[in-house]
């Protein structure tokens, strides 16, 4: 029977329990796909890392979701980073990390934030037929239309793709009942992982908006804290906000308030994007990954936290 380490860290914060719950495995080499698609599962987290050997970068991360693959994600990358940093594998500075969108910086800050690097934006505003998207998230139609003339609904993509859906006020983001049919209809037709809606009207003072996170399709129908979804909107606010020059070069996103799970993702929007942010371990013990035809985890965890 392989054994592994396996961890739950929560990103976006320095609060066990809080932000975003990420699985990790850091030790991921010599399992096979469907080895670390059943782990996932088995830890049940929004997104789970595998760190392996890289022959191209510093090393090597996968992401599955309870029930796919994905590309990227962001929280699951700073949880990962945080993670080495924390037990000294890493130092502060640059590091290189090779995911399935191609290869991308992580910095270690001298506060020990995890900078993640985004790709190059693309942004494309949508003629969007805001009724169905207000049907679609479960706000009234004004909370949208009261703001689309200036911060029109669009698809942005910095490595991962989501459409960005702007809302009045911070009430409608909270009392927002998506259709979750709905909103997987929209990513489908969008190729997007699913829908971000946010609003300037904040909880904290400091911070630059609120936010909320849906995607079924992925296999995620809220996600606390998005750190994929958070660097899009900062490229897309830059690219079609109207008073983008008045951004400042580092905005605070706020997430997670609704589901009990507060967090905060730096975003930078200088020449490049990128964002950042704080983890903590909140579980850490072994899993049992059986080696033959079966695909069940025979022991899930041997809690050391």
């Amino acid at each position: 029977m392989d054994t592994r380490r396996a961890l739950l860290i929560d990103a976006f914060t320095t609060t066990p329990l809080e932000g975003n719950a990420a699985g990790l495995v850091p030790d991921a080499d010599g399992l096979t796909h469907q080895q670390m698609q059943t782990i996932a599962t088995e830890l049940g987290a929004s997104e789970t890392a595998f760190l392996s050997a890289s022959t191209t970068a510093d090393r090597r991360i996968r992401y599955f979701t309870p029930t796919q693959e994905i590309e990227l994600c962001g929280h699951a990358t700073v949880a990962s980073h945080a993670f080495l940093h924390q037990e000294g594998h890493i130092e502060t500075g640059l590091h290189s990390l090779e995911t399935n969108t191609g290869q991308i910086d992580i910095e270690i800050g001298e506060d020990d934030t995890v900078w993640m690097s985004q790709h190059d934006p693309e942004v494309r505003v949508i003629d969007a037929d805001l009724g169905r998207f207000a049907t679609a998230l479960g706000v009234p139609r004004a909370t949208l239309v009261d703001v689309g003339a200036d911060i029109p609904v669009a698809r942005a993509d910095t490595g991962l793709a989501w459409l960005m859906v702007p809302v009045n006020f911070l009430e409608h983001i909270g009392n927002a009942d998506p259709e979750m049919s709905a909103i997987k209809t929209l990513s489908d037709e969008y190729d997007v992982a699913g829908v971000y809606t946010f609003t300037f009207d904040t909880v904290e003072t400091a911070s630059t908006l609120h936010a909320r996170a849906f995607a079924p399709a992925t296999g995620v129908p809220e996600d606390p804290v998005t750190g994929t979804a958070s660097g899009a909107c900062g490229a897309y606010l830059r690219e079609i906000n109207a008073f983008a020059d008045a951004l400042p070069e580092e905005m605070r996103f706020e997430q997670g308030h609704f589901l009990s799970r507060d967090g905060l993702v730096r975003v930078e929007i200088g020449d490049s994007v990128r964002v950042g942010g704080a983890a903590t371990i909140s579980l850490d013990g072994s899993i049992r990954v059986p080696t033959g035809e079966s695909d069940d985890i025979i022991e899930a965890w041997v809690y050391t936290r």
